[in-house]
C-alpha cells in the first residue's frame, strides 16, 4: 500500500493574515507528523496573496526547524525561475541542517502570471529556459565535488555538493513524465488541479522508465484534493470554499480563502461550473465511508506508490481534521493489506 503525505499550498484566509497562515501551516505540519504522513511539501508561487509560499526554501525551514521527523520538501520549486547553482545550495543548506529530511521536487511553470515570470527571470538572457539541462545540472551540483580544472577551479554547491537530496519531478502533463523516466527520477504527477492527462502520465512513465543512480524502479506519486468532513454533505459544503477559489482563478482575479457558502448557485455561468468541475475531476469529497470507498478505487486505478493530500477547508480545524480522517483511512487500507 502506498505511503501517504501532505502538499500544503500555505493559503492566506479572508479575514485573516500571512503571520497565520505560517503559524496553521506549522500546526498541521506537526499534527501531520503524529499522523503518520511521510511528507509535508510546499509549492512556490508568486504574486498571489491568497498563497504565502513564495520563500519556499525559507518557509521549508520553518516547518523543518518546527518538527522533529516528518520529510519536509517542495512540491515544487519552479526550477525556471532560478540559478540551479542557487537552489543547489539552498538544498544543501538545508539538508545538511535536518538531514535525511529534504525533498527537492521541481516543475518548470512558472508559479505565476506573465508579467510577475519576467520579473523573476530577469537575470536570464535567454528567452527560453532548458529545463531537462537545468535538472541535469542541479543533480550534478547535489552530487560529489567536481574535480578542479588545471587551475584549481571548479564550480560547486556549498553546501549543496555531496548531500544528495531527494529530487523529483513534477507535471501535469506527458512532458515531465517522459523527462522523469528518461533521467531516472521519481515522478509526482499534479492531479489537485489538472488531473485531465493523469494516467497517460503514469502509463509513459513507468513504460520509459530507466534505471539509475537515484532510483532503481519508477516511483508515482499523486498529488490529490480530498475533502474529509463527518457526512458527505458537511464536505460538499467545505468544498465550496476550493470551488470558489477554482473559479477565481479562471477569471484571472486574485483571491484569499473564502468561507464556505450554502450554494455556487448563482455565482458562476453554466461554462465556468464545467471549468471548476473539470478542476475537480480527481476529488475525493465525502464522509469516512465515501472517502474510503474512493480512495480505495483511485488507488486501484493509479497503483500509485504514494498519495499526496492537498486539502484548503477554509476553517483551520475543520482542515486538520479532514487530514486527520483521511490518514486514518489510509492507516486503514495499509493495515488490511498487510494483514492480507
Amino acid at each position: 500500500m502506498p505511503a501517504f503525505s501532505i502538499l500544503d499550498l500555505a493559503p492566506v484566509r479572508k479575514g485573516g493574515g500571512i503571520a497565520d497562515t505560517f503559524r496553521n501551516s506549522l500546526d498541521l505540519a506537526r499534527h501531520a507528523e503524529t499522523w503518520g504522513y511521510t511528507r509535508f511539501w510546499l509549492a512556490e508561487h508568486h504574486n498571489m496573496p491568497g498563497i504565502a509560499s513564495a520563500a519556499t526554501s525559507v518557509l521549508i525551514g520553518f516547518i523543518a526547524a518546527g518538527t522533529k521527523t516528518i520529510r519536509v520538501g517542495s512540491g515544487g520549486i519552479m526550477l525556471p525561475n532560478h540559478s540551479s547553482l542557487v537552489i543547489a545550495e539552498q538544498f544543501g543548506t538545508l539538508a545538511t541542517l535536518f538531514p535525511d529530511r529534504i525533498d527537492l521536487g521541481l516543475g518548470r511553470a512558472p508559479g505565476t502570471d506573465g508579467l510577475t515570470a519576467r520579473a523573476l527571470r530577469r537575470h536570464m538572457n535567454q528567452p527560453a529556459v532548458d529545463f531537462p539541462e537545468q535538472v541535469t545540472e542541479l543533480l550534478g551540483y547535489l552530487g560529489p565535488a567536481p574535480p578542479s580544472d588545471k587551475q584549481g577551479q571548479s564550480v560547486r554547491a556549498v553546501p549543496g555538493a555531496g548531500t544528495n537530496v531527494p529530487v523529483w519531478l513534477l507535471g501535469s502533463s506527458t512532458y515531465s513524465a517522459q523527462l522523469a523516466a528518461q533521467l531516472g527520477l521519481p515522478f509526482a504527477f499534479a492531479a489537485h488541479f489538472a488531473p485531465q492527462e493523469m494516467m497517460d502520465a503514469i502509463s509513459i512513465y513507468r513504460r520509459y522508465f530507466e534505471p539509475s543512480q537515484y532510483a532503481g524502479q519508477p516511483f508515482v506519486m499523486v498529488g490529490l484534493p480530498v475533502i474529509a468532513a463527518e457526512s458527505d454533505e458537511e464536505a460538499q459544503y467545505l468544498s465550496t470554499t476550493s470551488s470558489q477559489r477554482f473559479l477565481k482563478l479562471i477569471r484571472g482575479e486574485p483571491f484569499l480563502l473564502e468561507p464556505p457558502i450554502p450554494s455556487m448557485d448563482g455565482l458562476w455561468s453554466a461554462p465556468e461550473r464545467e471549468l471548476v468541475a473539470s478542476r475537480f475531476h480527481a476529488a475525493i469529497i465525502g464522509g469516512p465511508a465515501t472517502v474510503r470507498r474512493k480512495l480505495e478505487n483511485f488507488l486501484e486505478r493509479t497503483q500509485a506508490d504514494e498519495i499526496m493530500i492537498q486539502c484548503e477547508p477554509y476553517d483551520h480545524q475543520a482542515r486538520l481534521r479532514s487530514f486527520e480522517i483521511a490518514a486514518e483511512i489510509m492507516k486503514s487500507l495499509v493495515a488490511e493489506a498487510v494483514n492480507g
